[in-house]
């Protein structure tokens, strides 16, 4: 992969994610919702601020997606903890639609989707506490399965800002204990820059913990 676009730089696995794509020799045309939110990375030749917006149509974002020359888009954003179901419903659900509308306009097939564990079980919703969140999960990970696109979907478990461990753990479905099933930020940011360009985790999905395996060889 030579360039991507990341949508949701500034978030808290975008702001890791980023340095690892230009250590991997990747130019990464960070999506951001304010270009002053660029004062927050290095300065770096590799590192492309675009003024990006979810609510637009699909078409709009193709044409971005197509001026910025990218091979895949990495989904990485979303409306955050403090702001109502309606947000959720436009950013998560609907955002993330259009992010996917707009890839296949643009001709670009590699996509890859940072969802949540359990959002592919309805059984566990309600012990969530977000379940709204878990619904827009769920129907946008089933309209990227359903696409063309060579996508990749990420469920990683509670999210932790501490440092990442280089492991972690394959969870496989059925077996997702949402109160034990954490992992750090950082590590889901080098599980992203790992995959990106490996052809073996196209079309599949991943729900991810802490745990034992090396990412580089887990995939």
């Amino acid at each position: 992969m030579a360039a991507t676009f990341l949508i949701g730089a500034h978030g808290q696995i975008g702001q890791q994610l980023v340095p690892k794509l230009i250590n991997k020799g990747i130019t990464v045309h960070a999506g951001l919702r304010d270009l002053n939110q660029i004062t927050d990375f290095s300065e770096n030749n590799s590192l492309i601020p675009e003024l990006f917006d979810l609510t637009v149509l699909p078409e709009t974002m193709a044409k971005q997606f197509k001026a910025a020359n990218v091979d895949s888009i990495i989904f990485s954003a979303g409306s955050g903890g403090n702001t109502g179901d309606d947000a959720t419903l436009m950013i998560d659900l609907d955002g993330a639609v259009k992010a996917m509308e707009a890839a296949q306009l643009a001709g670009i097939k590699r996509f890859i989707l940072v969802s949540s564990a359990a959002s592919n079980d309805r059984s566990a919703w309600d012990q969530t506490g977000i379940k709204p969140y878990m619904i827009a999960k769920y129907y946008a990970d089933k309209l990227l399965i359903q696409s063309h696109l060579e996508y990749t979907i990420l469920r990683p478990g509670a999210l932790q800002n501490k440092p990442g461990t280089g492991h972690i753990a394959l969870v496989t479905d059925g077996q997702t204990n949402l109160g034990h099933l954490m992992i750090s930020r950082e590590d889901v940011a080098e599980v992203i820059a790992t995959i990106i360009d490996m052809p073996t985790t196209y079309r599949q999905a991943y729900t991810l913990g802490s745990g034992s395996q090396v990412i580089a060889t887990a995939f």
